[in-house]
Parts: structure tokens; sequence; C-alpha cells
């Protein structure tokens, strides 16, 4: 019988490049809980009852660690934080258009003033032409440094786009564990089957018990006594998680077998021996007698 480990390291690789190849969170847990359905259905139907429910209930504990998987998401800017950038640039328009308007006024009243001394000193215009040409380089500047104040703005507000990826190799190793721990715990619930079915007599005091008391009442022939000491064997038998199941008409019937009576007149089912179970399993058939008509009509 394949381990649900071998099962699953058979299809890792083409799981390992599926999720590669998801970017969403959401679909990969899809994926890994279909995949885990699938490994399910193969293999259980080697084991017995204890064994499907336990390995069952690992697995439905594991599906939903994994789908914890999706409260992962991206975190978003507050608006608060987008303020921080545009606030300050609100706050300055106005001092620096004042003093972008003091400048022009210093300028034009230089220019004035030049522009006057021409009449008496012609030296004048060389230092006309100097002040245009400051002109121009401050108003160069300030555009220049406009344009870098806008760029730096844009990068600032444009956030890096977060990317949440899964470290397929990580998460498979991880759940490679828990597969393994399922098999270990199948395994031991099947060791534990194989003891029980070779328990020696000397290892259940209880029966021993019983079969002392019961040899003691044959030996002082005390029938009574004997009848008495019968009535407990319901209660030992549940001690070691064993039911008698008497015979009724709602019964399984593949519990027992069934004996036609030989007395025609007999209307009742009579149960010679009870069937024994332990759980869903049923350890001993037990024998019953039916009415001939039951046989009859079957």
């Amino acid at each position: 019988m394949k381990t649900i480990s071998s099962l699953f390291n058979e299809e890792r690789n083409q799981l390992q490049t599926d999720i590669d190849n998801t970017t969403s969170i959401e679909q990969i847990v899809k994926l890994v809980q279909n995949r885990l359905d699938n490994l399910e259905r193969i293999y259980i139907e080697k084991l017995n009852l204890a064994q499907v429910r336990l390995a069952s209930f690992f697995l439905d504990t594991l599906r939903q660690s994994i789908a914890t998987l999706a409260a992962a998401n991206y975190s978003q800017v507050a608006p608060t934080e987008q303020k921080q950038f545009t606030n300050p640039s609100t706050n300055l328009f106005s001092s620096r258009l004042i003093l972008k308007l003091l400048k022009g006024l210093i300028y034009i009243g230089i220019l004035g003033s030049l522009f006057s001394l021409t009449k008496t000193t012609p030296g004048a215009w060389m230092a006309i032409l100097l002040t245009s040409l400051l002109l121009g380089v401050e108003v160069v500047l300030q555009l220049d440094l406009k344009n870098e104040q806008n760029s730096i703005s844009s990068e600032l507000l444009e956030l890096p786009k977060p990317l949440l990826r899964v470290d397929s190799k990580v998460f498979l190793d991880h759940l490679g564990d828990a597969l393994n721990t399922i098999d270990l715990a199948v395994a031991r619930v099947e060791e534990w089957n194989k003891h029980e079915g070779d328990l020696a007599i000397e290892e259940l005091p209880e029966l021993l018990n019983f079969l002392q008391r019961l040899m003691g009442a044959s030996k002082l022939d005390k029938p009574q006594m004997a009848y008495e000491l019968a009535k407990l064997l319901p209660q030992i038998l549940m001690s070691q998680g064993i039911n008698a199941q008497v015979y009724r008409s709602n019964s399984d019937r593949n519990y027992f077998d069934f004996e036609p009576s030989i007395d025609p007149d007999t209307k009742e089912h009579v149960t010679l021996t009870p069937a024994l179970l332990k759980g869903d399993r049923l350890i001993r058939r037990g024998r019953v007698i039916e009415p001939a008509y039951s046989s009859a009509r079957e």
C-alpha cells in the first residue's frame, strides 16, 4: 500500500510548477486543496474504517490550516500618508509667488535706472546687457528647479507596488512533513490493531477472573452462582470495547448466521449466540434460529 507521502512526492514537481505560475494566493489555496482531495481519494481506498477516520480528520485540519493563507493581502497606502506629499507644496506656493514678484520688481527697477543713465553714460548699456543675461539665467534656473521638484514629487507619490509571493519549495516541504505525520499516525493504528489481535488470554485479567470464578462455581455445583456470573459477561466485554448484539427485527442480517426452526409453530427469532462487534467492526457472527415460514418465504 502506498503512503500518502509517496503519492504526494509523485506529484510534487508538477504542483510546484503550478504554484510558481500562480500569482493569486486564493488560487494557490484552491489548487493545493484540490490536490489534497485527489490524494485522499486514492489513499483511503486501502485503509480500514479506523484509519480512514483518522486520516480524514488530519487532512481536514490540514486543509483548514492551508486556507489561512488566503488572509494574506496587499496593504494599501492610507489617505493621510498621501497628504504628507501634497500639503507642503500648497503651503509654500503663496510665499514663492510673493518672492518671484519682489524679484521682478527689483529687476525692473535696476533696468529702469540703467536706461536713465544711458543718456549721460554710454557704458550703462553693458550693465543693461549683463543684467538681462542675469535675468535670463535666473528664469532658466527656476524652470529647471521646478521640473526637478515635479519629478521628485511624482516619484514620491508613485509608491512601489507590493508583490506577494509564495515560496513553493518551503511551502511544499512543510506540506510533505504534515503528510508524513499522517502516515505515521495511520501506521500506528494498524500496528495497534495487529497487537490487539495477538493478545494472549493471560493479558486479559478481566476474562481470566471471570473464568476462574465460573470454574469455582461449577466445582461447587452451584448453578445459580454460575447463572449470576454469566450476567457479568456483557460488562466484561464492554470493558474491552466489545458490544454483544442480540438479533432483532431491525438488526443487520449480515451479522448473523440463520438456521430454520424444526418446529413449524415457532413464530419468533431465537438468538443462540449474540454477534460481537467492536465499534463498527464485526468480530464474531451470531447464530439465530428463525421461523420455518421465514426461510421458505426467502
